[in-house]
């Protein structure tokens, strides 16, 4: 009884995401979604990662080590430093903060060279890859360059026994606008079919039904 409540749990949510982000934009509900054309399947060229509340970053000034330190990146989107007690972080490049810094210090420390360096990436969320539905372990992963759909499948921890992968989608902001397209994780994960991997992006979705049967 209790597995059958935690089945229909999790069959309710992936509808409920399915509801809001798919159907308003098909125009039938049978309608299958298209595969990722050529060109929005080729990785995206440009990418800095931005610093998002959970990283830590060192902040490292040049000649004065007292004032060198690791700060947490606050759910605010702030740090703190020993100079400064509130310097946005979130959204940055860390070269972007590290010149914030130096301009926040000139009033404390002549010249101050600083820079800034990122450990346990988290990122800013509209960057991170999320899978929702019938994976493993439903996460969200920051992006890195040249990720796959293989690898983010690696961190989910693959799908579960539930899961009707080659019914998946995969929701993209592509030219402003946003696009659901369909992706082959039974192909990818259970056969090994690699013309089913595709390159991802920053900010893309990938939701994952249950199976009906």
């Amino acid at each position: 009884m209790k597995k059958s409540w935690y089945r229909s749990s999790k069959l309710w949510l992936v509808f409920s995401i399915f509801a809001a982000l798919l159907l308003p934009g098909c125009s039938t509900s049978t309608s299958p979604h298209p595969p990722i054309s050529q060109e929005q399947i080729r990785p995206q060229q440009e990418y800095d990662y931005l610093i998002g509340p959970g990283d830590m970053v060192e902040v490292f000034v040049w000649s004065n080590p007292e004032l060198t330190v690791t700060v947490p990146v606050r759910p605010d989107g702030k740090i703190t430093t020993r100079l400064v007690e509130d310097i946005e972080a979130s959204g940055k490049t860390p070269t972007q903060l590290a010149r914030d810094i130096e301009k926040a210090y000139s009033e404390y420390v002549k010249n101050a060279v600083v820079s800034v360096i990122v450990n346990g990436f988290v990122g800013v969320p509209y960057q991170q890859v999320r899978v929702v539905g019938e994976a493993a372990k439903p996460l969200s992963v920051p992006f890195r360059k040249h990720m796959t759909l293989l690898d983010l499948m690696i961190e989910v921890g693959g799908l579960t026994d539930y899961a009707d992968g080659n019914k998946a989608v995969l929701i993209r902001n592509f030219k402003g606008k946003q696009k659901t397209f369909s992706v082959r994780l039974d192909d990818l994960v259970r056969k090994g079919d690699i013309s089913a991997n595709v390159p991802l992006w920053p900010g893309d979705i990938i939701i994952i039904p249950e199976s009906w049967f």
